[in-house]
């Protein structure tokens, strides 16, 4: 993926990492365990009210699986990953990735051999347990039969997957990874089989539920034109995703009431259920005078990458945006609030969640201060805080 041995793309940052202190790192994994909690009772909150759960876009003839798999499968989530700002100005939280997270290998081991192999000794790797919490999750799962990892191919998502399928086989499950759709088909019985005839009933993806979801729109649109399509017609055709993901019997990671705390769409409701949270930003639905007067950030309720982000100053001037394919997405507002910039590299800090709770810290830095797929994760230490 790096074109060698390497963490940076950037030569001059070959040898770079970041420190954190310990007491730093205690307050962020604080603020990840209670804003997940945080996240839950929103998406609880959110699930009772229509005209809540309509400002999410997601297609109305889904919403009852989403309770259902809310009511049925809330303590289920395997992983997500938060972005934060973390500096002396305080710990805040831009967005939670609670479905089809990714960094989880840069994380739990690269950054851990990256620091053995230059002989980095200061302090310690803040990755160290996820590899172990994310096994321990996987025991728990109820997983009892073949786990089929889906993924598209793409190089990041490929080594993602493997790691996460060595997790999985560790936890003492059985796992295959299904690149793309190529060799799915259908058994007698009306199953999604893979390549060797092995029906998929249990799924950790790669794919972004929203992709999916896209799918469906695209299936109700032409059912809506046509008349709705007989199951035996869409068995002439090669399984799609959706045939998969949205199928009743088929058990998915993360499950599908994740599309709601994934959703920025929770952020205006996060803060108006808990309005003076030391670790939230002020976001909302439409863009009032006090975003404005503290600068803000203009991000799609769905979107993925650092993707179609816009920055505007305290004189609603653009400062910067990025290009993307989610510009036609409802938006949100969000109070601006910086990244810390070290050296002329501005700072994000994410953590990772493992069964809803801290399970380990990275770093990712760029020359911009809208951080993307394409911005480096060097290495993060944790040093006591005598030795800073």
């Amino acid at each position: 993926m790096m074109g060698g041995s390497k963490l940076a793309s950037d030569d001059a940052d070959a040898y770079r990492y970041f420190r954190i202190s310990e007491s730093a790192l205690k307050e962020v994994k604080r603020a990840t365990n209670e804003l997940h909690n945080m996240f839950m009772h929103a998406t609880n909150y959110v699930l009772q009210d229509d005209a809540l759960l309509r400002k999410f876009n997601l297609p109305e003839e889904l919403w009852p699986r989403i309770h259902q798999s809310w009511d049925n499968r809330r303590n289920q989530m395997i992983t997500g990953r938060m972005d934060f700002s973390v500096s002396e100005r305080g710990v805040k939280l831009y967005e939670y990735n609670a479905d089809s997270a990714s960094c989880h290998l840069e994380c739990g081991k690269i950054q851990s051999m990256w620091a053995e192999h230059f002989g980095c000794d200061d302090g310690g790797c803040p990755g160290d347990a996820l590899f172990g919490d994310l096994v321990s999750a996987w025991k728990k799962s109820g997983v009892n039969d073949v786990l089929h990892i889906m993924q598209d191919s793409d190089l990041e998502e490929t080594y993602h997957a493997l790691y996460m399928k060595s997790a999985v086989e560790k936890a003492g499950i059985r796992c295959k990874i299904i690149t793309g759709l190529t060799g799915l088909g259908w058994d007698d019985k009306g199953w999604v089989v893979d390549s060797d005839g092995v029906r998929i009933k249990w799924v950790w993806k790669t794919w972004a539920w929203e992709t999916a979801l896209d799918e469906l729109r695209a299936e109700i649109a032409e059912d809506n034109e046509k008349g709705r399509m007989r199951r035996a017609e869409r068995m002439a055709a090669p399984p799609r995703l959706v045939d998969v993901l949205l199928r009743r019997e088929v058990m998915v990671f993360e499950p599908l009431w994740t599309l709601i705390p994934s959703n920025k769409a929770i952020l205006p409701v996060l803060s108006a259920m808990y309005p003076n949270n030391r670790y939230l930003l002020n976001s909302q639905y439409e863009l009032t005078a006090d975003l404005i007067a503290s600068g803000y950030v203009q991000k799609p309720i769905v979107g993925r990458c650092g993707h179609n982000i816009a920055i505007f100053d305290r004189n609603n001037d653009l400062v910067t945006e990025t290009a993307g394919g989610f510009e036609s997405r409802d938006q949100i507002y969000q109070s601006f609030f910086p990244l810390p910039k070290i050296d002329g590299r501005n700072v994000q800090v994410g953590t990772f969640s493992v069964a809803g709770t801290y399970a380990g810290a990275s770093v990712r830095i760029d020359p911009s201060p809208i951080i993307t797929t394409n911005s480096d994760i060097l290495a993060l230490r944790v040093v006591r805080d005598r030795d800073l």
